[in-house]
């Protein structure tokens, strides 16, 4: 049996993938309910602002009606379908000490999603993980907002200097943590990353064996489809 790795965080967060997508419908208050239900220590969406600046959570960013399509960006918070939530509704339905992390693929919602974030109570916005795959765009939000957590989501790929150059200029701007593929990531990896004090995070880790490989490299939080599993591994490795 390999040795595991320390991580940074412990336990290491357990980030339900649109909420229990395995078993409800994903992006819904139905969805993220059941994940907390089940066990999940945190929650994982994509944040979209709708034209009349609601912080709404989707997947695509797009409403689907029949044969048209318009981006949520076009449409107001009234128009979309009941089983969207703003992030308002997430809050109302679990809390604020939960962990949230929350993927913007519309920047221009993070002054919303703070506001938002404020609104809901003491402990949201320390509990709050914005993810982007744009560094500089992290570094822009970091004076901000000093409570939320930065998250780079990115690729091995797109570090042209390499990842140690990477994990340093990480922790000079002071950005949280990063966040790869499942496949990427190894024992020596995080302890390059922890070693700057960038935290780990782990994507798309849906099976056991994935689950257990992310844990034994010291990985500090995970996101999975299937929160059953996710559970248990967390639970084998306290």
């Amino acid at each position: 049996m390999p040795t595991r790795l320390p991580s940074l965080r412990r336990p290491p967060i357990g980030f339900a993938h649109r909420g229990a997508r395995a078993n409800a419908p994903e992006n819904t208050l139905e969805a993220f309910v059941l994940a907390v239900r089940l066990g999940a220590t945190g929650l994982e969406s994509d944040v979209w602002l709708t034209r009349d600046g609601e912080a709404v959570l989707d997947h695509d960013g797009v409403l689907r009606r029949h044969l048209r399509s318009r981006p949520i960006a076009q449409c107001t918070r009234d128009e979309l379908p009941a089983h969207v939530p703003t992030l308002a509704d997430l809050y109302d339905a679990v809390g604020t000490t939960l962990e949230i992390s929350l993927d913007l693929k519309d920047a221009a919602a993070f002054d919303r999603v703070l506001a938002v974030g404020r609104a809901a109570g003491p402990g949201a916005l320390e509990h709050l993980w914005i993810c982007h795959p744009q560094l500089d765009q992290l570094t822009q939000w970091r004076p901000v907002s000093p409570e939320v957590h930065l998250v780079h989501s990115t690729f091995l790929s797109r570090m042209p200097a390499g990842a140690e150059s990477h994990a340093a200029l990480m922790a000079e701007q002071g950005i949280d943590a990063v966040n790869l593929h499942h496949a990427e990531w190894t024992g020596g990896r995080t302890s390059l990353f922890h070693r700057f004090g960038v935290l780990c995070f782990g994507w798309d880790a849906q099976h056991r064996r994935i689950l257990g490989n992310l844990l034994d490299a010291g990985i500090d939080a995970v996101y999975s489809d299937h929160v059953n599993r996710m559970v248990d591994a967390l639970a084998e490795g306290a």
